[in-house]
């Protein structure tokens, strides 16, 4: 009589398997790694800017961020979102400007972690994670309160959620602002970063965002990201100062991009409007299109 063979049939089964699952495991890991990030930017993450770029060696860019490192007071780590810093900086660096960091307190920038996760970090991140020079300035930013920011000709306000906690309530900011504009300096900012403007004034002495056509981060956003903890919502605070509130929308508004000129004042919607609006602040400032 033939031996049973079952034992033997068994093992082969059992090695297919396994076989399959390890290639179901690998494809899943590939489509995550490759596949994750693409599909982020088709619906609209950080978006491939095709518009006009600008040259404007010779001037400086100032670039100001949160000191505010957590959600509510010891809360979730938080701080600027990093494509919101890094996004405008290499597009004034690479216009042929000097660029200056710098924050409320001064000192070591806190940055959302999750921003310079693998599927959420833009370009200019992975450009930044390789930079020490630009790591230099975030270690060691400068405080707002030693800075003239009349001698820069491009203000920067950047966003994320610890600038839901400082920049709306710096009175140092609100005044310094108030100076720049004053000497017809650019101004601007994305999501949470244009609640900066709020305590600074024009030259009449009203608010300066007053009658301004502007955008920055929904009220929609704020809602479908559940981080409602923060002290100040920009859609809802610009609208009370008198701001023409304009925004895009999509089924999820992390994925809505708009930004918005009103003279020298440039704003973006979110994380994924850093490069237009930075690159919009150039031409305003009087930057030339570079040659294709």
């Amino acid at each position: 009589m033939p031996k049973p063979t079952f034992h033997k049939t068994a093992r082969v089964q059992n090695g297919s398997a396994m076989s399959v699952t390890l290639l179901v495991v690998v494809a899943l890991g590939l489509f995550l790694w490759l596949g994750l990030p693409a599909t982020l930017t088709a619906l609209g993450l950080h978006p491939h800017y095709s518009g006009a770029t600008h040259s404007l060696p010779g001037k400086r860019a100032l670039i100001i961020t949160t000191s505010h490192a957590t959600l509510g007071d010891g809360g979730k780590a938080t701080g600027v979102f990093g494509s919101e810093m890094t996004a405008p900086y290499y597009e004034f660096l690479d216009a042929g400007m000097t660029v200056d960091v710098a924050s409320i307190q001064g000192g070591a920038i806190p940055i959302e972690p999750g921003s310079f996760l693998w599927f959420l970090a833009a370009p200019s991140d992975k450009r930044y994670l390789k930079d020490a020079e630009f790591q230099a300035k975030v270690q060691y930013s400068l405080k707002i309160d030693a800075l003239d920011f009349t001698q820069y000709d491009i203000i920067f306000l950047a966003g994320g959620w610890g600038a839901a906690y400082d920049l709306g309530t710096s009175a140092v900011l609100g005044q310094k602002v108030t100076q720049a504009w004053a000497a017809n300096k650019v101004m601007g900012g994305v999501c949470h970063g244009p609640l900066g403007l709020l305590l600074a004034k024009d030259t009449s002495g009203e608010p300066l965002v007053k009658g301004k056509h502007m955008t920055a981060v929904t009220n929609k956003q704020v809602a479908q990201l559940g981080i409602t903890i923060t002290p100040q919502h920009p859609e809802r605070e610009l609208r009370a100062a008198g701001a023409l509130f304009e925004a895009d929308t999509a089924l999820l508004d992390p994925f809505a991009n708009r930004t918005v000129v009103d003279g020298r004042l440039v704003t973006g919607q979110n994380q994924n409007a850093g490069v237009e609006t930075a690159q919009k602040m150039l031409l305003a400032a009087g930057g030339r299109p570079k040659q294709p």
